[in-house]
Order: C-alpha cells, then sequence, then structure tokens
C-alpha cells in the first residue's frame, strides 16, 4: 500500500512539472471548487487507509458531476461509485454498519445526490436535494444492504482567493434485510480553499460523520489534514489533481488511524 501511494505521490509531481500551463486556470480552479458548478466533471478519488485493526484499505470513488440548467435552476446530478479492496468491518463514510471479516473487493453502494440551484449565482451559492443510496455492493462486507435515503446540502461563497463553503447530508434506511444493522448517518463537510494562482491551491475538507445507531463513544469519525492541487492541461484535457492527509483524530474503533487521497478529475467546462 506504501508503495501504491509513493508511485501516485511521483506520479503527481509528474503530471504538473510536463503538464501544459492552462490559460483561465484560476477562474477553472474556482468551478472546480464548486461541488455544484455548472460544469461537467469526471473525478477518481483514491482513498489510502491505514491503522485499522483487521487491515489497511483502498477506496476508489468514480464521482461523475453532470448539470443541466432548466429555465433559472441548475439542477447538478452527484454521483459516488466506490470500488474498494478493504477488510471487512472497516467502517467508512458511504458503510457506517460494515460486517464479517477477510479482504473483499468489489463495487460498494452507490450514492445520487440532486441538487437544485439559482442559475444565476449571488455572493453565497447553495443547492439542496434529495440524497439516496443503493444497496449495489457485490460483496456483503463492501455495502450496509439497505436503500437509505434523505436530504443534502450545501452553501459556498468564492471571495478571491478562497473557495469556502460545507455540505452535508443525513440518510436514514427504508428498506433492506432486517438481519443487517439500520442505515442513520449524518455527514458534514466543510471545506477550505486557497488559490496560489497559476492553477496551484492549497485545500482541507475534511468528511465529519455520524452514525447514530452507534454507541456514543463509537459514533463520530472526525478527520483532520490538508493537501495541495492544480489545474492545467493535458494535451488538450482541462486537469485537476490533488493530494492530502488526514488523521482520525476521533474514531470509532474499528476506523483506520489516517489516510490519504489522491484524486484525479477530468474537468469539461462550456
Amino acid at each position: 500500500m506504501l508503495k501504491i501511494l509513493t508511485r501516485a505521490a511521483a506520479a503527481l509531481c509528474l503530471l504538473t512539472y510536463t503538464a501544459q500551463a492552462q490559460d483561465g486556470s484560476d477562474d477553472l480552479a474556482a468551478k472546480t471548487q464548486n461541488p455544484i458548478a455548472s460544469m461537467i466533471s469526471l473525478p477518481f478519488e483514491n482513498t489510502f487507509d491505514f491503522g485499522a485493526g483487521n487491515g489497511d484499505a483502498w477506496i476508489m470513488n468514480v464521482q461523475p458531476v453532470i448539470p443541466v440548467t432548466v429555465g433559472d435552476w441548475n439542477l447538478v446530478s452527484r454521483v459516488i461509485a466506490p470500488i474498494a479492496d478493504a477488510p471487512g468491518g472497516v467502517q467508512t463514510p458511504g458503510n457506517p454498519n460494515s460486517i464479517g471479516s477477510g479482504r473483499a473487493f468489489g463495487l460498494g453502494d452507490i450514492n445520487y445526490s440532486l441538487f437544485v440551484s439559482p442559475a444565476e449565482a449571488g455572493r453565497f451559492i447553495w443547492g439542496v436535494g434529495p440524497s439516496v443510496t443503493l444497496p449495489t455492493a457485490t460483496d456483503s462486507r463492501l455495502g450496509s444492504a439497505k436503500l437509505s435515503m434523505g436530504p443534502t446540502a450545501v452553501v459556498l461563497t468564492q471571495p478571491k482567493p478562497w473557495s469556502l463553503g460545507v455540505l452535508a447530508r443525513q440518510l436514514w434506511s427504508v428498506a433492506g434485510p432486517d438481519g443487517r444493522a439500520d442505515v442513520n448517518q449524518f455527514m458534514v463537510q466543510p471545506f477550505v480553499n486557497y488559490n496560489f494562482g497559476d492553477g496551484w491551491y492549497a485545500f482541507s475538507d475534511p468528511p465529519i460523520t455520524a452514525n447514530w445507531e452507534a454507541e456514543s463513544d463509537q459514533m463520530w469519525t472526525v478527520p483532520a489534514g490538508a493537501g495541495v492541487g492544480k489545474i492545467f492541461k493535458l494535451g488538450n484535457q482541462p486537469m485537476n489533481v490533488r493530494a492530502g492527509a488526514f488523521a482520525n483524530v476521533i474514531k470509532p474503533d474499528a476506523a483506520p488511524d489516517w489516510y490519504a487521497k489522491l484524486t484525479v478529475q477530468f474537468l469539461f467546462p462550456k
């Protein structure tokens, strides 16, 4: 796992060193840092977990974002489709009620969120809508086996050179086998970005989660950390690559001690 992480960091340095600088990269960075921007994008977010009692894990979230403008409103669809190589029992934000033992590889539960947002943004940008998690896991250790749904919302502001905001979501299970634990999970993700210019930026966006079904001392996962990223062009393709590390300062016993993230994002501005 450490070798994979080292190679990924080396790839980030190589890409940002050799890639062609992109015109308007600062404006594109602002759009990239807006979760409900009117821009199609395709991120591949790789998370490398370390320090869990029953082993390390790798999770890649494929997260397409597809906006559609209807009259005065933007309808922004966001999908999170996780592919994981993980030991059973490791709790993650997408799977708060993991079960079993032994390693599993495959697709996890897919989450879909739809944000309704004004097409003409003011000083504050906001969006609200429903969020649904489907029991699509190919292995019982990688999903909750429950159909879950609830509300989600995001609000942000972007006074240059900053992007500041918060995204929140609450999910409740509404169907699924009685033998599996109910899903009652809250997630709030504050995000801070500082843009240095020429496409470079620093960020922090720890997802803070609460599993309301757990015991009080096992309920919260609170990470802290930061990272760096860059907007550039690879040939004619606008790209966003970023890497960071986060420590779980508060966590359930089964959760990892810390994790690193490497995201490679394809951007399709209008």
